[in-house]
């Protein structure tokens, strides 16, 4: 191990891990699907100065795009639309999105399939609500991702989108191991890669973790592929090719007091906590 990875690890013990919902399902408390469910109000309520829930999806075909294991689907679900399909790039979510919706008495509304979100197995205009949240930081083709959303959109339809830009504190995702704020801004990736490493060896589903966020380059050498470094500006450039309006847009700044900071262009990028977008299709 390097150097910069042993002084990670021994930084990294000054700091307590944020709440994290692999941390909880290991030590047995929730799963990752019920702490989503429990969480699906804070997912959307950056929207709701535009929207309420019920013009979200009360009686609208919704998609919910990178749903994880469903569990804030099934909550967008409890708004009654008329039928909602999360869509996650990971094998075993839709498997569980599917049992829990059935646990939740809501498998005549809400269903789950694993799939590409640049290439979505759905027809043209078929979606009047189409929402991404934390997903867009995740996809490996962003700008493919956009286009099928608004292929597959109906017009008059809406696309929500939130996420954290990459520079936000925890912007890297690896706070169910590493609670350093900016971690990503002060460590190498294969520093960070090493120590996350270390840190997750011991725990029970270690090795499921590390597939999950890391993989390898034809060359040999490891990335974490979980996250696409979405930033502000990378964000900003890739609107200008959309054609449809954006509706409402803000940037939440990660407390009142840095809201000041967060609008500075040299410290934007670390002190926005949220992203935020609507875009509306045109007719």
């Amino acid at each position: 191990m390097s150097l910069s990875s042993t002084i990670l690890l021994q930084v990294n013990r000054l700091f307590p891990l944020p709440v994290h919902p692999f941390n909880l399902a290991n030590g047995g408390k929730m799963s990752y699907t019920e702490w989503q469910f429990q969480k699906g109000q804070q997912t959307i309520q950056f929207f709701l100065p535009y929207h309420t829930q019920e013009q979200m999806f009360t009686d609208k075909t919704v998609l919910d795009i990178g749903c994880g294991g469903g569990g804030k689907t099934c909550y967008y679900a409890t708004f009654r639309p008329k039928k909602i399909i999360g869509i996650d790039i990971v094998p075993h979510y839709a498997e569980e999105g599917n049992a829990f919706a059935r646990e939740k008495g809501l498998a005549d509304i809400a269903e789950f399939m694993t799939g590409d979100a640049s290439r979505m197995p759905f027809a043209d205009a078929t979606f009047d609500t189409i929402i991404m949240n934390d997903a867009m930081e995740h996809v490996d083709q962003p700008e493919k991702t956009l286009a099928e959303c608004f292929r597959v959109l109906k017009p008059g339809g809406h696309l929500y989108i939130n996420f954290p830009p990459y520079y936000h504190p925890y912007g890297a995702h690896l706070s169910d191991a590493i609670g350093i704020p900016w971690v990503h801004s002060l460590f190498s990736e294969q520093a960070m890669i090493d120590a996350y490493k270390t840190l997750v060896a011991p725990l029970p589903d270690g090795q499921d973790r590390v597939s999950f966020r890391i993989s390898k380059r034809g060359d040999g050498t490891e990335y974490f592929s979980y996250i696409n470094r979405m930033t502000i500006a990378r964000f900003r450039r890739i609107q200008k090719g959309v054609k449809h309006p954006a509706v409402y847009q803000q940037e939440i700044p990660l407390r009142s007091i840095v809201s000041g900071l967060a609008k500075l262009p040299g410290l934007r990028e670390y002190f926005v906590k949220m992203v935020v977008c609507v875009y509306q299709k045109q007719q």
